[in-house]
This record gives C-alpha cells, sequence and structure tokens, in this order.
C-alpha cells in the first residue's frame, strides 16, 4: 500500500513538472470554453459576411489608372478568343504590317495595389511582342506553340499538367519555367482564367479535418483521410458540395507543422478545416481555399513562420501574388488573419535564444521592402510586427515551439491563441 502510495505521489509529481515546464499551460481554460469563444467569433464572421452588401469588383471602384482582369471561360469561349487572335495576326501579316502579339506587361511597374478591394491588380499596359526582332524571336514561336497546344486541349475536352505541355516541345522550350511562364501571358492574352485553358499544376496542396466535398461525383469525407489528407484536386471546377460543421479554417504554411497538427487531431478537439500548400502557395490550394471561405463562410486563421516569407505567403492567400495579379480576383481570399508564429510571440511564449535564428541580409532586405508594400500599410499591426522583426533581426520557424514539446503547438500554443483571440 505504502508502495502504491508512493506511486500516486510521484506521478502527481511528474504532472506538476509538466505544467509547470509548458509555458502557459495553466492559463488555459477548460475546452467548453474556447469552443463557445470561437462559435461567437464565427457567428460574427457569418453574420458581417450576410449583411454586407455585394461583393465588390474591378467595374465598381472608379480608379485613375485603367485595369485589366480575366474571367472564367468555358472551352468554347476560348477557342473563340484563340481564333479571333489568329485571324487578328493575319490581317495584320497581309497588311504588312507583321507577325507579333500584344502581351499584357506583368512587370512590378504595371501592378497596382486596391485598398477597397484588399488586392493587387494588372494595370493595362501592353508590350508587343513581334517575330521579326531577334530578340522576342523566341518567345514569340513559343507563345504562338502554347497557344496551338491550349487549342488542341480545348478541341478534345481533355486536362494536361503543365510538366506535360512542356514535355510537347522540350527542344523549343529548354526549360519548364520558360514554357510556365508563357502560358500565364497566354492567359493574359485571351482574357480568361488559367484554368480556363485546361492545364493544371500537379497535386501540391492537401486538406485534412471537419469537410466533406464531391470530387468529380465522388463524396470525400476529410475525417476520414488518415494522417497525409486529402491532395487537394488541380482542377478545381470538379469540386462541389462543400459541407462543414467547423467553426475556423486554419491554413497552415509548412508540411510539418500541418502533420503534427493531423495527427494530434486538432480539428476533433477544435472543430476546423487544415489545409497546406507544403509552402509557397499554388494555383489549386488558392482557389480551393477560396472556395471554402465563399462557400462556408468561415473566417480563416493563419500559421506561417516568423520571418519575412511567411508573412509573404500569407499575403499571396490574402492579397494575390504580383506574377498572377491579371487573375487576383479568382485566386485571393479576403480577411485572412494572422494568428502566428508573430515576431511579439518569441519573447511572449519565452522561446529560448537557441531556437531563434538570426536573420541573413537577404531577410532584412525583404522585411524592409514589405514595409513598403501598401496592402502591408493598411495594417497597422502587421507594420508594428514587422518593424519587430527587422529591428530584433531575429526569426524562427513554427517549429521553435517544439522545444516545449512535440504536442506543445497542438496542445497549448494555438488553444491559447484561441481562447485569447490573439490574432490580426
Amino acid at each position: 500500500m505504502a508502495d502504491k502510495g508512493k506511486r500516486k505521489r510521484r506521478r502527481a509529481d511528474a504532472d506538476s513538472d509538466d505544467e509547470t515546464r509548458l509555458p502557459f499551460k495553466d492559463t488555459l481554460k477548460p475546452d467548453s470554453a474556447i469552443l463557445k469563444i470561437l462559435k461567437d467569433f464565427t457567428a460574427a464572421t457569418a453574420a458581417a459576411s450576410s449583411s454586407s452588401s455585394k461583393t465588390l469588383t474591378l467595374a465598381d471602384i472608379d480608379l485613375d489608372a485603367k485595369c485589366r482582369e480575366v474571367s472564367e471561360l468555358n472551352l468554347l469561349s476560348v477557342q473563340s478568343e484563340i481564333e479571333s487572335q489568329i485571324l487578328k495576326i493575319a490581317r495584320s501579316i497581309l497588311a504588312g504590317n507583321g507577325f507579333g502579339f500584344d502581351v499584357p506587361s506583368r512587370s512590378a511597374t504595371n501592378q497596382l495595389y486596391v485598398p477597397e478591394l484588399d488586392r493587387i491588380v494588372l494595370k493595362d499596359k501592353t508590350t508587343l511582342r513581334p517575330y521579326a526582332n531577334i530578340s522576342t524571336v523566341r518567345k514569340t514561336t513559343i507563345t504562338t506553340r502554347i497557344i496551338q497546344l491550349v487549342h488542341q486541349l480545348c478541341a478534345k475536352n481533355i486536362h494536361v499538367t503543365k510538366r506535360d505541355l512542356f514535355y510537347t516541345d522540350v527542344k523549343l522550350f529548354q526549360d519548364q519555367s520558360q514554357s510556365d511562364t508563357v502560358l500565364d501571358d497566354v492567359s493574359c492574352i485571351l482574357g480568361c482564367t488559367r484554368s480556363s485553358l485546361n492545364v493544371i499544376a500537379a497535386e501540391k496542396g492537401v486538406v485534412v479535418g471537419r469537410l466533406i466535398f464531391s470530387d468529380n461525383g465522388d463524396m470525400i469525407d476529410c475525417t476520414k483521410m488518415g494522417m497525409g489528407g486529402k491532395a487537394i484536386p488541380p482542377n478545381i471546377d470538379r469540386v462541389g458540395d462543400m459541407q462543414s460543421d467547423a467553426l475556423f479554417i486554419l491554413l497552415v504554411e509548412k508540411d510539418a507543422a500541418y502533420m503534427r497538427l493531423a495527427e494530434d487531431r486538432f480539428y476533433n478537439r477544435f472543430p476546423c478545416v487544415i489545409i497546406t500548400a507544403k509552402g509557397q502557395p499554388d494555383v489549386a490550394t488558392r482557389l480551393f481555399l477560396r472556395k471554402m471561405k465563399m462557400e462556408l463562410k468561415l473566417p480563416v486563421l493563419a500559421l506561417v513562420d516568423s520571418d519575412p516569407y511567411g508573412l509573404k505567403i500569407l499575403s499571396v492567400y490574402g492579397c494575390g501574388s504580383k506574377n498572377m495579379s491579371y487573375d487576383s480576383s479568382n485566386l485571393t481570399t479576403p480577411d485572412i488573419k494572422w494568428l502566428g508564429v508573430r515576431p511579439s510571440d518569441l519573447d511572449k511564449y519565452k522561446i529560448p535564444e537557441q531556437c531563434r535564428l538570426p536573420m541573413t541580409d537577404q531577410d532584412i532586405k525583404t522585411g524592409k521592402d514589405l514595409l513598403e508594400e501598401d496592402f502591408v500599410k493598411k495594417n497597422p499591426g502587421w507594420v508594428e510586427e514587422l518593424s519587430l522583426m527587422v529591428k530584433t533581426k531575429q526569426k524562427a520557424e513554427i517549429q521553435a515551439l517544439s522545444t516545449f514539446g512535440f504536442q506543445y503547438l497542438s496542445e497549448v500554443y494555438l488553444p491559447l491563441k484561441l481562447q485569447q483571440q490573439d490574432w490580426l
């Protein structure tokens, strides 16, 4: 009996040591209290979404600069646009003006951040890409070849990956980055989204948690997809009938943090949908996140590294990328909250010095450049956090939280963030 009593005391002492070793664990409220906070937040978000007027578009805003946006087109419309372009070129050749394309410029100087839309759009400047010029002849040839291949895809009503497209003419394209870049140019020329061209990227993003949706007619339950989750379909047009009892969507930058949360079944403790693109966001993940946000009316909370690139990734989801600003209306998800890991969290959560990394000169330059961006200036909280990062010259990954235990992220850090509604 005495031994049994000693064992109980030892177990109690161990539990006590664990409580003191995990910063802030003792400040956590019961899960039921945190769930009540989340339900109120989700209800307020849904009410604000339903009570607001229709979503603003570029056409609703009186801008000094003329801007362009592409739209989703069906296959017949894409074919028709291609044929119109070819007729235009034929007339130009017959008139003695030669062969070339008017290509919308996607340079940094032709981008515009529109605060009313909270996203980056493409201005209307175009550049001529003539065939009879030694500096542009090769790119004009690639453009013509890509247009020809897209026309074939539309005629056959089939999808191919960007890699498939590259391998149709390796000697001409030389490198996939060249065919990928021209593919975006072709979207701009034709005035349609890249997905309208029936060219898709390889599967990259994954989703797990409280979500059911149909994928080409098959019902997918993301709570039964195991630790790896469900790969996000590359052609989002086959996704539909989204259903969820989640209270929020958790957007995670990296695969490692996603795997931790998936294995811990975080989505069952706090009903949510967890999604990641495993780093830089791809088009399919951006489209899927936007579709979830719009259809389910759920708030989106983002978990990214505490470095300039984490914030850049968050801004791509929220405000769009400069490379694909022509399609920002379809790719951006409005009102994403920055949950963590934020620079102020490093001291707040007592992250040890050995888990923090010194920022490189390039990191500091990227941080300072971000501070000059209009989409950062619009959010005082972002400015404050980014300024702190540049001042301290310290960064940290989400995995720095593992210094307190592998499950600290799911057991303490995120629950406390949700409890305190600590997001920007």
